[in-house]
């Protein structure tokens, strides 16, 4: 056969079996990547929904460019310009056959030290995992900024002159509150502020604050109080009641406190006012410092329930691709090493999580699950062709293992641009990514190997003859 003939002809075959083999695999891991995405759009937090969505229509942007153009250009290249793929064939084989002789001896190794290596990822995990139980959650918008920037420092100067620029609102609702006995209660309270919450407290102002100023320091009774509200401007009323004079407000000026202060400190408040309420007006608690610590407990609580669920809709996606249990956990067990690994490392570099560094557990999932779908997919298609499972997995990695590697290296060097944000909240996500993906390329092809030959017996294998068996364990 000519060379010309036998190039279009392995074109061809190189295509058909991209199509038959590869895409399946690649949209199975592609629907468990997407699947563990899908997590994020439970938080309760906006911008972690749309950093979700804009993944997932990024995922399956990146599928179809694969499949329709990709493929295409690939195909053009070897039916078209076959010269020079002649000539870039030798050098083009020299490489994969050393990189693939690496792996090959390397998966041999790793083999070998499968329950050792278990062992070990389980006792890390677990103390990762340990960790991150107590993890801190920072949502301090000032320390997400650089911390030169003039505008930050305008801001400390002016908390320097004024004493605060933070602020609690209380609002207390009742049918009339310039009533006498509200304003005798609103009064009792502002100032009570300030003496119980002394190391917190810089301010608090309300309506009767304007009062008695109109009335040297005193709060005026019976007459004279309706006569000096209405001297009051409208303007100034405004600030501090409604139209209606069924809702007013109490502002307190506190000082700047990180996340967990703030926390304990609008706990105690609410106690205190709860305890010393008036039975006629209601009392809520708000204000943006109230939103901040909103978004704590929704970061420490949503973050967990984010990985926990996208580990859920991922194993029922595998399930229902692979209908076996075995087959549906086999890749979400490196996923659950990596998580713990991630929290142990968050810990000892003391890095906080923020409203970015929350997403990592879905991140984690998706990225993950894509690597070890793809090792797992090799690995039994090579089963089915009768290998045993020792060289299955060799195989597996020395044919996907090249590509896991420069796919691994290149999402590392386009997350690496982070790292040299001058805003921490962005330069730790990137960080804390690199780390991730590392970890997701480490447990592909270090604990992946021992997963699938310690859990090889659990299940049945139809080879392409028809006969079905059992997998055994290497010896």
């Amino acid at each position: 056969m000519p060379l010309n003939n036998k190039l279009n002809t392995r074109a061809k075959k190189s295509l058909s079996h991209t199509v038959s083999k590869m895409i399946p695999a690649v949209l199975s891991a592609l629907i468990a990547t997407v699947l563990g995405f899908i997590a994020l759009y439970t938080s309760p937090v906006p911008m972690i929904k749309d950093f979700g969505k804009m993944l997932t229509i990024g995922m399956i942007i990146s599928f179809f460019v694969g499949v329709f153009i990709l493929i295409p250009i690939l195909f053009t290249r070897d039916h078209f310009f076959r010269e020079k793929t002649v000539k870039s064939k030798g050098k083009t084989n020299k490489k994969q056959s050393n990189s693939e002789n690496f792996l090959g001896t390397y998966t041999e190794k790793i083999i070998s030290l499968r329950w050792g290596i278990m062992i070990v990822a389980f006792i890390t995990a677990g103390f990762g995992i340990f960790l991150d139980m107590n993890a801190s959650v920072e949502t301090d918008v000032e320390t997400f900024m650089p911390q030169d920037t003039q505008a930050l420092k305008d801001l400390h100067n002016l908390r320097d002159i004024i004493g605060t620029t933070d602020q609690v609102t209380i609002v207390y609702k009742g049918k009339n509150i310039m009533s006498e006995n509200i304003l005798t209660w609103v009064n009792d309270t502002t100032e009570s502020l300030l003496s119980n919450f002394s190391d917190v407290v810089v301010s608090s102002k309300s309506i009767t604050s304007v009062l008695k100023q109109l009335n040297e320091g005193t709060l005026p009774e019976g007459n004279q109080l309706k006569a000096q509200i209405e001297q009051i401007p409208e303007d100034q009323l405004k600030l501090f009641m409604n139209e209606d004079q069924t809702k007013g407000l109490i502002t307190v000026g506190i000082k700047h406190l990180d996340s967990k202060s703030l926390q304990t400190f609008l706990n105690d408040l609410k106690v205190y006012l709860n305890e010393n309420e008036y039975e006629m007006v209601t009392i809520t608690v708000t204000g943006k410092t109230v939103l901040d610590v909103e978004m704590i407990s929704a970061l420490t609580t949503g973050r967990y329930k984010m990985t926990f669920l996208g580990m859920g809709l991922v194993f029922l996606g595998l399930l229902l691709v692979y209908r076996h249990p075995v087959k549906a956990f086999i890749p979400l067990l490196p996923i659950i090493f990596i998580i713990g690994w991630s929290g142990a490392v968050m810990y000892f570099l003391d890095i906080n999580y923020t409203p970015l560094t929350a997403t990592l557990g879905a991140l984690i999932i998706g990225i993950g699950t894509e690597f070890t779908v793809l090792i797992m997919e090799r690995f039994y298609e090579e089963r089915k062709k009768g290998k045993g499972s020792k060289d299955a997995v060799k195989i597996s990695n020395q044919k996907v293992g090249r590509a896991i590697f420069t796919s691994a290296f290149t999402t590392i060097g386009g997350f690496s641009a982070l790292l040299v944000s001058d805003f921490a909240i962005l330069s730790n996500f990137g960080l804390m990514t690199l780390i991730n993906i590392s970890f997701a390329l480490l447990s592909t092809v270090v604990v992946m190997p021992a997963i699938l030959i310690i859990f090889d017996r659990f299940v049945k294998i139809k080879h392409i003859g028809g006969k079905e068996i059992q997998g055994i364990e290497v010896k």
